[in-house]
């Protein structure tokens, strides 16, 4: 974990700011980026999307509700027979079940089929709620955050060891349903991200692209010199938020400071990516086009800790703040 976030004063602002009988969302935000400690991490990450309301008192109802609905909306679409569906929505529920597999594959937990059926119920359902985008690859790595923190409210230790069938059936649906609820909100925030062409995303890549030619011009020329486009690479960054690109074990770090960005996060990704690209600007020089498709498909960050990580925020943090107000090189 990373020091910052575990240190006691930071703790103690925490639990200042959770306990009292109205959070104020803008000073947890503050808190949150820096990163969370994880035992608050479920209840910060509802309240930052907006899924548990800041009054304490009204908390527990409305979560109350929220979850069976959720049940309800399962029990509507997914628990249905194949008779009862179109065939787009079976050729759908197919492609879930293919990809829910192959998410996360290096963690074993997520390779238990009960976690499998989870995020197959939790993305079935969200597609068929969201005809405008449906099921678009990669939605099944954005589940995946959701599912830890919300299981490390019933689990405990290490990932590795857990053991989802040690729940009760009640507890795995709740999981599911505030899984289900706050990726609902995260993609709100980014829906055209995963509609026809994505063009959320392709307009996002361009920004990279403009925003690494700023900052660092000759890893921008020689990329082009040697004929790469950003979109070879950059794309499945933003489809996948960096989840495929770091250790699982990092991820829920990253996603604080992305969940306490909120609606401008859309844009500080553009920020972080060129951060995350950059770490490597003196290997990248040294490449062949075949070279650099496969430095950037493989990237050497296994052995990645929580100081990696926050180096690449706290450029992120400073180019955002230098930049941000000149938009010219950010023109769409």
């Amino acid at each position: 974990m990373g020091a910052r976030a575990t240190d006691s004063a930071r703790v103690m602002k925490f639990t200042k700011e959770l306990s009292g009988s109205t959070v104020i969302l803008e000073k947890l935000r503050e808190l949150a980026w820096s990163g969370v400690p994880p035992y608050m991490r479920p209840n910060t990450w509802r309240l930052l999307l907006g899924y548990a309301p800041p009054n304490s008192d009204r908390r527990e109802g409305i979560l109350r509700r929220k979850r069976l609905e959720y049940f309800d909306c399962v029990a509507q679409f997914y628990d249905i027979p194949d008779t009862e569906r179109s065939d787009d929505e079976i050729n759908m529920l197919r492609q879930i079940s293919v990809d829910c597999p192959r998410t996360v594959p290096d963690v074993t937990f997520f390779q238990q089929e009960q976690v499998q059926k989870s995020l197959e119920r939790i993305l079935y359902t969200w597609a068929i709620r969201h005809p405008a985008s449906g099921y678009v690859q990669g939605i099944n790595d954005l589940a995946t955050p959701f599912l830890v923190v919300f299981l490390s409210e019933h689990l405990e230790g290490d990932i590795l060891k857990w053991s989802i069938s040690d729940l009760s059936p009640d507890k795995i649906s709740n999981v599911e349903a505030d899984c289900y609820w706050c990726l609902s909100k995260l993609l709100d925030g980014m829906q055209d991200h995963y509609t026809f062409a994505q063009p959320g995303i392709q307009r996002l890549v361009f920004k990279l692209k403009e925003l690494v030619n700023r900052i660092d011009e000759p890893v921008s020329r020689h990329m082009e010199e040697q004929g790469l486009e950003f979109l070879q690479f950059a794309f499945r960054w933003f489809n996948c938020l960096l989840i495929r690109e770091i250790p699982f074990h990092l991820v829920t770090r990253l996603w604080d400071t992305y969940l306490a960005e909120g609606d401008a996060l859309p844009d500080f990704l553009v920020y972080i990516f060129a951060s995350f690209l950059l770490t490597w600007s003196e290997e990248l020089q040294k490449l062949d086009f075949q070279e650099l498709v496969m430095f950037l498909q493989h990237l050497p960050t296994e052995n990645w800790t929580h100081q990696e990580l926050e180096m690449v925020l706290s450029r992120a943090f400073m180019w955002h703040s230098m930049f941000n107000n000149s938009p010219s090189h950010l023109a769409s």
